[in-house]
């Protein structure tokens, strides 16, 4: 795991102290195992796949709005979404994954926005990471002020979907090419970090990391 820095700056849009860094990257590239190590350094982590989860457990409205759209074979046998049968629907249509999307991405957004200022008032030099798949996708990028991608090669990407989530290969490039190529994320991001390397380097790479952006977030809270 290595890491390249790029200090583009210019992306100053929280009003309030702390500074929020987008994490992101492609499917399997490793963004959980990168948002534990800085979690480690101390960083307050945001996870958008568990506020997902989150807004859509049983009788809540997104949740009522999904088995509208999608019907009742998407649940579980006790009323929870299945999300495999759910992602094997909306990753075969993009009409219907932006349908989705339209129910979860507004929800997800308050509930981060709500997280985001009770750390903040907590910490005002707070480093705050919004762990978030789709953050160019869905615009989430104009929010933050840094964004980190995690990168992988295709074939470690499609070998970690296979193990992790039983995908054929078929199924597993229908996800990563149903996402922004990672070639375009890299393009935009302020620090790269390839999610492949060996775990001890990238962990020393992100404690570094993790104080340039500490430093970044005081410089922020006294100006």
């Amino acid at each position: 795991m290595s890491i390249s820095v790029y200090c583009r700056g210019g992306r100053m849009i929280s009003s309030v102290a702390m500074i929020l860094i987008g994490l992101t990257g492609g499917v399997a590239t490793g963004k959980s195992t990168v948002a534990q190590m800085f979690e480690q350094c101390g960083a307050i982590v945001i996870d958008a796949d568990a506020l997902a989860r989150a807004v859509v457990q049983p009788d809540k409205p997104a949740w009522r709005d999904i088995v509208r759209a999608f019907g009742k074979e998407v649940l579980n046998p006790n009323r929870t979404i299945n999300r495999q049968t759910l992602g094997s629907i909306v990753f075969r249509h993009p009409a219907k994954r932006r349908r989705l999307e339209r129910i979860i991405h507004p929800r997800v957004a308050r509930e981060q926005q709500r997280l985001t200022r009770e750390a903040a008032r907590k910490d005002p030099t707070a480093v705050v990471l919004y762990d978030v798949p789709l953050l160019f996708e869905a615009g989430i990028d104009k929010r933050v002020q840094k964004i980190i991608v995690v990168t992988a090669d295709q074939q470690t990407q499609i070998a970690r979907l296979k193990k992790r989530n039983g995908l054929s290969r078929a199924e597993a490039l229908r996800r990563i090419r149903s996402q922004m190529s990672l070639a375009r994320k890299t393009q935009m991001a302020d620090i790269v970090i390839d999610g492949t390397a060996p775990r001890a380097v990238g962990k020393r790479q992100v404690q570094e990391a993790f104080v340039m952006l500490s430093q970044l977030a005081s410089s922020k809270s006294h100006s």
